[in-house]
């Protein structure tokens, strides 16, 4: 196809493909950006738990050395939480603060993926409102008696484009929006599973004597 036949085919559908034009370029956009940036964080990820999963207990020298240069990562972010919790307060609310930065961080996960699920909505419906422009045009051909009948066939099959255009957007949309939403859930899986192994980790801390004669003390 042409770029001239491509216009007329855009015209005679109401302009609504260049309408999905814009949303394939919206929806590759987002589906490069997010799969690069989700790609980075399961890697970042794995390799902290890679790393704390040999350790017997964890200190702040450890959870330092792990968020270094990595600030903006939601893993990052949890070990900070785990660095700044003062190990002479209850054991109980680390676990707490732990759950409070994994639910801050979801959002900024699953970003922009609403986008992608509009336009896998939307693109079929805007391409069958297109084909029912371009029908209307095309029959209206009909009207005229010097116009040949494969004037008609010819706009029944431009109109025809814009229900394809929406169908391949709709099935690409589709593909991409299930692998991100695939990497969003093992994002998240990582972020309760490092919860717990710093839970785990961080126990040995509260299990030594100077810090249960204090947390006694506290109690008392």
């Amino acid at each position: 196809m042409n770029l001239e036949t491509f216009e007329h085919a855009a015209h005679a559908s109401g302009w609504i493909l260049y309408l999905m034009a814009f949303m394939l370029f919206v929806a590759l956009t987002v589906s490069i950006e997010r799969a690069w940036y989700l790609r980075r964080v399961i890697n970042h990820g794995k390799k902290i738990m890679a790393e704390i999963e040999p350790l017997s207990r964890v200190d702040g020298r450890m959870l330092g050395h792990l968020g270094e240069g990595t600030a903006g990562m939601p893993h990052a972010k949890v070990l900070n939480v785990a660095l700044q919790h003062d190990l002479s307060h209850d054991f109980e609310r680390i676990s707490d603060k732990l759950e409070e930065s994994i639910m801050r961080e979801a959002p900024g996960v699953d970003r922009f993926l609403w986008i992608l699920d509009t336009i896998v909505t939307m693109a079929p419906l805007l391409g069958l409102l297109g084909t029912i422009l371009g029908m209307f045009n095309a029959f209206q051909i009909l009207g005229d008696p010097g116009n040949a009948p494969t004037k008609v066939t010819g706009g029944v099959a431009e109109a025809l484009l814009a229900t394809a255009s929406g169908l391949f957007i709709a099935i690409l949309g589709l593909f991409a929006f299930n692998a991100l939403n695939n990497r969003v859930r093992v994002i998240m899986h990582q972020l309760e599973t490092l919860k717990v192994m710093l839970v785990n980790r961080m126990y040995p801390h509260y299990a030594a004597e100077p810090v249960k004669a204090e947390l006694k003390s506290r109690a008392a």
